[in-house]
């Protein structure tokens, strides 16, 4: 049977503190061969929220879910006024110190591979290579019928042409790249069915509610099992399918690190919580590890 998503978690009183040591993560990149899995915390210091922590978007917002955008018209017209006016900003959004420093440790061999929760892109935007997007991704848009994938930024033209008057002022972005706005704002915003066959448009990603396809959870795990450390980046592991590959990681004896400035469900599970921002953690790795940042960014992925 299939659940409401899960939004919250509540941290329990003896969860061990965070740290500010980074030497276990210098270590750990040091003898290679580690998997990077982030978070939506990844990507706020590229402008776009997390879901959870202080100022998570999930106090205000409640994303759609699988079922209703299947089953409703109004929820498909809600959920893609939203996304298009969120997409000019998404869209725009560019790779943060944290995503570069995750390429160059790739670029020098230090990671085995990336796993990411995000929908963005921003990791490959930054020159990962062979990311792992358990959610999916944003830039590409699924025919729940004929199956038939493109581009975001070809279905964006289409929809800017079909609702030339559409411009309302949303009232903040979520990590979904979905606006906030009211009912009455995107109740003229005219849906776009596809253009092969006529059927429902649903972007590339794993909405709350969906399951993750089994040959890409079984992937993921195969990432873990030939990892020798899981570095867990920007993410409360609050969702099982992210906290599944830290519960991996440790029943097969492997170390689990995490950076993220608020507890995770995965603490108990970790050699250490680092509690800092990402971009200044990573950049401070990379120092200590001699490894150059930065550098020619790659355009995002397309189908």
């Amino acid at each position: 049977m299939r659940t409401r998503p899960t939004l919250h978690w509540t941290p329990p009183p003896d969860l061990p503190p965070g740290t500010s040591d980074l030497q276990p993560v210098v270590d750990a990149l040091s003898a290679g061969r580690v998997l990077v899995l982030s978070g939506a915390g990844m990507s706020t210091e590229s402008g776009i929220p997390a879901y959870r922590g202080e100022g998570g978007s999930l106090s205000r917002h409640t994303p759609t879910t699988y079922q209703d955008f299947t089953a409703s018209p109004q929820a498909r017209r809600r959920y893609w006024a939203r996304s298009h006016l969120g997409w000019r900003t998404f869209g725009r959004a560019r790779p943060n110190a944290g995503h570069q420093a995750v390429a160059a440790f790739a670029q020098h061999g230090l990671l085995s591979g990336v796993i990411t929760q995000n929908v963005d892109g921003l990791h490959q935007a930054a020159g990962s290579e062979g990311v792992a997007e358990l959610y999916g991704g944003l830039a590409r848009v699924r025919c729940l019928a004929c199956d038939a994938l493109t581009s975001r930024e070809d279905l964006s033209v289409r929809l800017e042409e079909a609702n030339a008057a559409f411009e309302p002022v949303a009232a903040g972005i979520n990590p979904d790249g979905d606006a906030d706005l009211s009912d009455d704002q995107v109740a003229g915003f005219r849906v776009l069915p596809c253009a092969d066959c006529g059927g429902i448009l649903k972007p590339d990603v794993v909405f709350f509610g969906e399951t993750v396809p089994a040959q890409r959870i079984e992937y993921c795990r195969q990432l873990v099992r030939e990892a020798s450390t899981l570095l867990v980046l920007g993410s409360s592991l609050t969702v099982m399918s992210g906290l599944r590959f830290v519960r991996q990681a440790a029943q097969a004896g492997k170390r689990v690190l995490i950076i993220n400035r608020d507890p995770t469900r995965g603490d108990q599970l970790a050699a250490t919580r680092v509690s800092l921002p990402l971009g200044t953690a990573l950049h401070s790795v990379a120092d200590v590890l001699d490894v150059p940042v930065g550098g020619r960014m790659a355009l995002r992925s397309e189908p």
